[in-house]
Formats: structure tokens, sequence, C-alpha cells
């Protein structure tokens, strides 16, 4: 059974960090770019980061460049997000999706998991 999982949310304080993982079961994540999306309450999905995968592509929304840094371990089946310097806008529940080699058609999801950034 093809499943992603999402951890490493929770609650911090802005200019705090956070490192997201998604987790894959049931297939072999070195042929699958992945991708990270969020949505915020009242608003929409948003993609945040992706990684392609022979790792020679990675892709950042810009409200994140610069702060938050994507990576991935094919050995432990397993994709980062590394969020740094985080803002009260980054709230949101952060998704990760699998899609065939390279950012695009993402097909299976994660249930997501939930950051709150609060003063």
């Amino acid at each position: 059974q093809v499943q992603l999982v999402e951890s490493g949310g929770g609650l911090v304080q802005p200019g705090g960090s956070l490192r997201l993982s998604c987790a894959a079961s049931g297939f072999t994540l070195a042929y699958y770019a992945i991708g990270w999306f969020r949505q915020a309450p009242g608003k929409e999905r948003e993609g945040v980061s992706c990684i392609s995968s022979s790792y020679r592509r990675t892709d950042y929304t810009d409200s994140v460049k610069d702060r938050f840094t994507i990576s991935r371990d094919n050995a432990k089946n397993t994709v980062y997000l590394q969020m740094n310097s985080l803002k009260p806008e980054d709230t949101a529940v952060y998704y990760c999706a699998a899609s065939w080699r390279e950012c695009g058609d993402f097909g299976s999801w994660g249930q997501g998991t939930q950051v709150t950034v609060f003063s």
C-alpha cells in the first residue's frame, strides 16, 4: 500500500525552526519527486518546495526561499523540509506528495502535519 506520512510539526515561536519529515512506504521513494505543500485556514493550498528524484532540481516558493531547505535520504525513504526563521504566516497544515521522477503531477498525498508559529 502506497503511503506517505508527515511528521515533525508543532508549535514554535517566530524565528524558530522545525524539521518536517515525509516517510514513504509501499513504494521506492528514489524514483519519485516529492513536493511539500501547505494550507492555512481559509486559504488555498500552495506549493512550498519540491525536490526531483535525481536531486538535480529543487524549487521553492518565493516566500520561503533562503529560509527552508528540502532534502532527501533515499536510503531511509524519507524527504525532509528544514524550516528556519519561521514566521506567523508559515502557520498551516503541511502535506507531502509524490510525483513520478519530476515535480508536477502529484498523486499520492500524506495526511498532513500542523505547524503553528505564534508570538
